[in-house]
């Protein structure tokens, strides 16, 4: 799924342009969360595992083909932004809206409109999938007894109302508490932090459980793990440190959600 993330991303640059800037390896760490927030719905396709067909087979390979699709996709682009801009060009896009400047160079001033009328489009696209996809997950965790039991019910269309207006009412609020490039943070450092749980349980249960039946291999295993635990956290730390303002209100987001577990486990 791609995520509008062309208007909101950030540039080395513009981190740089206030009263410090930052050594180049932290910025690069840092504007990670525009490229990371871009491609960050690459797992929807979990959130539905037990209405999936065939989930062992239907599950990895859409998770590889669709990162793959999505990787492709914004190589392309930057491919095309380095071509038509150039670095400085990148740089001294107005409101780092560098897709925007690329397609007016390309197409003249049309070629704004166009690619806003391209951000819209894929937002609307990327925003159903994830209001459809995430209401499942409430409904999932219902099911588990971890949550509130209205949620794991389905009205009669088959279709989980309860989790859905749960999910709008959370996400309303959720707007007022700062801009689109704030929540942007929030969100994606409490998502790796989720990531690095994930990856790190794998990890331990193949300590744990190494006769354990495993239908999908990880590949160069435990490198790339490894390698994405490094990267996550070398992100998560630098946010940590210089974006502070933004990451512990992430920290605290989540935390909201422990009184909430123990609150409805045992009504499952």
């Amino acid at each position: 799924m791609l995520k509008p993330a062309i208007a909101v991303s950030s540039t080395p640059a513009s981190l740089a342009s206030g009263a410090t800037a930052l050594p180049f390896l932290v910025a690069l760490l840092v504007v990670q969360t525009g490229s990371l927030f871009s491609a960050d719905a690459w797992n929807s396709i979990t959130f539905i595992a037990g209405e999936v067909k065939e989930p062992k087979r239907t599950i990895p390979v859409s998770l590889l083909v669709g990162t793959s699709l999505v990787c492709g996709l914004y190589i392309l682009a930057n491919v095309i932004y380095l071509k038509v801009l150039g670095p400085q060009g990148i740089a001294a896009a107005p409101n780092d809206r560098v897709g925007s400047a690329a397609l007016k160079m390309i197409l003249g001033p049309a070629g704004e409109g166009i690619m806003a009328g391209a951000i819209l489009w894929s937002m609307f696209g990327c925003t159903n999938g994830l209001v459809l996809s995430g209401a499942r997950v409430y409904h999932a965790m219902a099911g588990d007894g971890v949550f509130l039991r209205k949620a794991g019910t389905l009205n009669k269309n088959g279709v989980p109302a309860f989790s859905l207006a749960i999910q709008a009412v959370w996400a309303s609020l959720l707007t007022l508490s700062g801009t689109y490039g704030q929540l942007l943070d929030y969100v994606i450092f409490a998502a790796l932090l989720f990531y690095v749980l994930t990856v790190l349980g794998v990890i331990i249960l193949r300590v744990r459980e190494p006769g354990l039946q495993r239908p999908v291999k990880v590949f160069a295993y435990p490198v790339l793990p490894v390698l994405y635990l490094a990267g996550a956290l070398a992100i998560m730390v630098a946010l940590l440190i210089y974006k502070p303002a933004f990451t512990w209100p992430g920290l605290v987001i989540v935390a909201l959600g422990v009184p909430v577990y123990f609150g409805t486990r045992s009504k499952g």
